[in-house]
Parts: C-alpha cells; structure tokens; sequence
C-alpha cells in the first residue's frame, strides 16, 4: 500500500515559491459548484488571477446544472479577492459524462464511476489550460470530506503530464477548508445541493 502524501504540505511549498515571484501566474480552477469554490477562492485568490472553468457534464438534469452554474457567477460578482477571478462554461452534454461510466452505474458512491467522472472533467481542464496557456490548473474537488484527495491528485498529476500544463496539487479539506466553505456558503446565501450531481448519486 502506498504512503499517503499530505498535499497540503505540497501546496505550501509551491505557494511559497510562487509569493517569492514578482508576477502573479493564472490559475485555472475547475469547480464543481459555489459552494465548494468558496474557500478555494478565497485562499489562492491571494496567489493566483483565477479563471474558473465550469465543467461538471455529471450534473442532471439541466435545471439543477443551471442553478449552480448560476450560483458560482454569483458567488464571483460578490467575493472580494485580492486578484481577478472570472468564469467560464465548459460545453454541457451529459453524453459525455453517460459514456464514460458506462458499464458502472451500478457502483457505489465514491468508487469507479466516481473516478471516470473525476477524470473526464480533469482531462478537460486540461485541455482549456493548454488552450488558454495558464500556468497552473486545479480543482476544488479535493474540499469535499467525501472525496479522496490522494485518488484526484494522483489523476490530475498524470493528465498534466499529458497535456504539459503544471498541476496545482491540494487537499483543500485540510486546515478546516470545509468548515470555512460551509461558513462562505452562509454569508453569500448559496444554495448547498444534497447530491454530488450525477442521478446515480441522487438515488
């Protein structure tokens, strides 16, 4: 069994060394929903101008994907930052998320649909990172006491090493990160869904 890596540790390190440069490097964050971002947002906003990608193809149906879609441009418009922080829709087409779980919709919370799901929406950060050629990509998926950090950081270290765009390695859970996105939540009035979004989650 391998040994777990505090990557809270790691992120410190890397802050570190981005606060002894003179610029400030741009962070893509995906998010999976304003809630989650809040403390995210809040924390590296300090270090990095932020685009957030919003690429969560999972979320069903399409009135529950609008409503935090919405939800994270109006946590943005309100949140006072240090650095930018502007928002971008990836494509929603729920096609995409079907596919790539096919064959394990019969898996429980948290085991291999979860990972097919974390992967897809990685890989496309990924790829608007290399687009839109930002320093770093990340994502606050890691905030969620109920997601494996070591899983979705071992997943975004693999795609950065495909697609050539550094990974921002985190467990955004640790030093009360939960607590405090639970206490953003309430101060900005932000709706906090009870499934993680996909209908496999929700029954």
């Amino acid at each position: 069994m391998m040994e777990k890596i505090n990557y809270q540790v790691v992120l410190d390190k890397k802050l570190k060394e981005i606060s002894s440069q003179h610029n400030v490097p741009i962070l893509l964050l995906h998010s999976c929903c304003a809630p989650c971002s809040s403390y995210v947002l809040e924390y590296l906003s300090e270090y990095f101008n932020i685009i957030i990608l919003f690429y969560n193809p999972n979320i069903m149906p399409f009135d529950e994907y609008n409503l935090r879609l919405n939800e994270q441009k109006k946590l943005v418009s309100r949140l006072k930052t240090k650095n930018s922080v502007k928002v971008v829709e990836g494509e929603y087409d729920v096609n995409d998320f079907l596919e790539a779980v096919k064959g394990l919709e019969d898996e429980p919370e948290g085991g291999a649909r979860c990972e097919k799901c974390f992967r897809l929406r990685l890989n496309e950060a990924a790829v608007f990172s290399r687009e839109l050629g930002v320093d770093y990509f990340t994502t606050t998926l890691t905030v969620s006491p109920h997601k494996n950090s070591q899983l979705i950081n071992a997943i975004g270290q693999g795609i950065s090493e495909k697609y050539g765009v550094e990974y921002l390695q985190s467990d955004f859970k640790k030093r009360n990160g939960y607590k405090r996105s639970i206490e953003l939540s309430k101060q900005y009035n932000l709706y906090r869904q009870n499934y993680c979004g996909c209908i496999y989650s929700k029954s």
